[in-house]
């Protein structure tokens, strides 16, 4: 059994086409398909079912195909660390982020980093609560910025760096835009624009409300930041989003109210696995976030 042999089978697997498959490796079509019988011949049972042009995988195949993507994604990260060992600071670390950290954190914390180590290279990768965690558990993602930190998963270490209060953002007709902060009881009338449910912003906000005593009056979603805040611009509702989410706030259309009885908070921090140990550039960076971040609330 051969590293190509399973590196093409993937890529037909995920592709459901042999001559897709081809094209993306840049291999001949002809020998993709001469590997991946020499597979099937070894294993001794058949990978894929065989449908025109196109092909499916069987019962036993999508097995394979499971155990096969995690031997695979072990064997990258072990020649990982063997090049970084060689030279850590030419390494390439894979970064997750939610959108709610997008414009300010991230590229503050990514800028300041490569001052210190201009060679080591990022591929960025934004994504909701649950799939940045879930990427970083399958090694999909390196290390993750997420808010709220998870502290209590059987396979994921979270590092708090920070916490930020939430705010509401009025349009700027709204009455409460002239006030410098509002009861979150009082709010219990308006209209609220929010992320859908099953993202984690949705549910702060809908537990803080239900803190307050009310349920909050959904009107309207967004599934990002842009949208949500042009929707409350538009005069559509308001809604409550973590400090970090009001660094490019237009005062001309909408205004920040503080909220007060009760606070609304989340912590904000960096999460890695539990059971792998990083990269010399992913311990680097990890380093260097965690005391980034000591630093600067020393500071504040």
């Amino acid at each position: 059994m051969e590293l190509r042999q399973l590196r093409y089978f993937v890529e037909v697997a995920e592709r459901e086409h042999v001559s897709d498959a081809a094209a993306e490796l840049h291999v001949a079509q002809s020998a993709i398909s001469r590997q991946i019988a020499n597979l099937e011949a070894e294993l001794g049972v058949e990978l894929f079912e065989r449908e025109g042009r196109n092909v499916r995988l069987t019962h036993i195949g999508r097995i394979f195909l499971t155990h096969t993507k995690t031997a695979l994604k072990a064997i990258d990260h072990a020649k990982k660390q063997i090049d970084e060992y060689i030279d850590p600071e030419r390494g390439s670390i894979k970064i997750g982020f939610p959108t709610s950290l997008a414009s300010n954190l991230l590229p503050t914390v990514v800028s300041e980093f490569k001052k210190k180590h201009p060679k080591i290279a990022f591929q960025l990768r934004q994504g909701s609560y649950n799939f940045l965690i879930e990427s970083v558990e399958n090694r999909e993602i390196d290390v993750a910025f997420l808010g709220p930190v998870p502290t209590e998963h059987p396979d994921i270490l979270g590092d708090i760096l920070f916490r930020e209060n939430f705010y509401a953002l009025v349009p700027n007709s709204h009455p409460l835009a002239e006030q410098s902060s509002v009861n979150l009881r009082d709010l219990h009338d308006e209209s609220f624009v929010l992320f859908p449910e099953g993202y984690v912003l949705h549910q702060l906000v809908i537990d803080g409300c239900k803190q307050a005593g009310f349920t909050p009056n959904v009107s309207s979603q967004g599934e990002d930041l842009d949208a949500i805040k042009g929707l409350v611009a538009a005069g559509i509702g308001i809604t409550l989003l973590p400090e970090s989410a009001f660094n490019d706030l237009n005062p001309y259309y909408s205004a920040k109210v503080a909220i007060q009885n009760p606070e609304l908070k989340r912590t904000v921090g960096i999460i890695i696995p539990k059971n792998r140990k990083l990269a010399p550039s992913e311990q680097v960076f990890y380093e260097f976030i965690k005391e980034f971040f000591s630093i600067l609330q020393r500071f504040q």
